[in-house]
């Protein structure tokens, strides 16, 4: 009697069935790790708490994640906190990113014009997450820490971003999004947002005025990919009193000719172009 050939095209599974625990297992681990990165120092029963899995087991995942390097003790503080070797993966991604490694001494350059902050942002589903930032040196500025995250809708280059989306992406994207007026500036769909992702995209610059934060303003522009898809964005911010409306038209022409160059130089189009 022959034996049953498995299907053509279907590789032979690592796991057996019952090794759906240990994929719970990593599945629960990603989210201890990814958790930590979020509040950069942690007790373990506030861990725990955020992750909702008992502290015991919490404890657990966390000695594995620190024999390996991904996760540190501070024995004095009680604190947990991502080792390097969380580092070393972040950084494999940012070394393959060439729009980091080309934008980066347009940052700089961007910093110098401006005078403000220069910010180099990637979507996520819903949000920007930062990747790269050139601080300026003027004492009050704005700062965004590295994997710093927050909702395109409510960011200078997450708007950017958005008005470069068809429609039916932007609906799906903002479909996805827990909607919240940060500010009382803050433009939510039917409330505003629609009209302004319009004059964003009609200009080739978005203006974030003090829609995340109150007293902070920001503006963008999108990076394109070699399909003329949004695929990065770039951004000044700093204090409301130096991004008047008066002067926003500059910074604007700044942030957008930085994006085209960024577009250029890593083999992306601008729609249209």
């Amino acid at each position: 009697m022959e034996s049953q050939k498995r299907p053509r095209g279907r590789p032979k599974s690592l796991f057996k069935e019952s090794s759906a625990g240990t994929m719970q297992a990593l599945d629960r681990a990603l989210g201890v790790l990814t958790t930590v990165a979020q509040l950069e120092r942690v007790v373990l029963s506030d861990l725990a708490r955020e992750v909702d899995i008992p502290t015991a087991t919490t404890h657990r995942i966390l000695v594995t994640l620190q024999k390996h390097g991904f996760v540190s003790f501070d024995e004095e503080r009680q604190e947990w906190m991502v080792g390097i070797e969380a580092y070393r993966t972040g950084a494999s991604f940012l070394r393959r990113n060439n729009i980091l490694e080309i934008g980066r001494p347009i940052l700089r350059r961007l910093m110098l014009d401006s005078g403000e902050t220069a910010n180099l942002a990637v979507p996520d589903g819903p949000e920007v997450v930062f990747v790269g930032q050139v601080e300026t040196q003027n004492p009050i500025r704005a700062f965004f820490p590295p994997g710093a995250r927050t909702p395109m809708y409510a960011s200078g280059t997450g708007k950017a971003i958005l008005a470069a989306l068809s429609e039916d992406s932007l609906n799906k994207v903002l479909g996805q999004t827990d909607l919240i007026a940060f500010t009382e500036n803050t433009n939510l769909p039917h409330a505003g947002l629609q009209e302004d992702l319009a004059e964003t995209r009609a200009r080739g610059w978005s203006y974030d005025h003090e829609e995340r934060y109150e007293g902070m303003s920001c503006i963008g522009a999108a990076i394109f990919n070699d399909r003329g898809e949004p695929c990065a964005g770039i951004s000044v911010s700093g204090p409301t009193v130096r991004f008047d409306r008066e002067r926003a038209p500059e910074l604007g022409a700044l942030v957008r000719n930085a994006a085209q160059e960024i577009t250029h130089l890593s083999g992306g189009r601008s729609p249209g172009g």
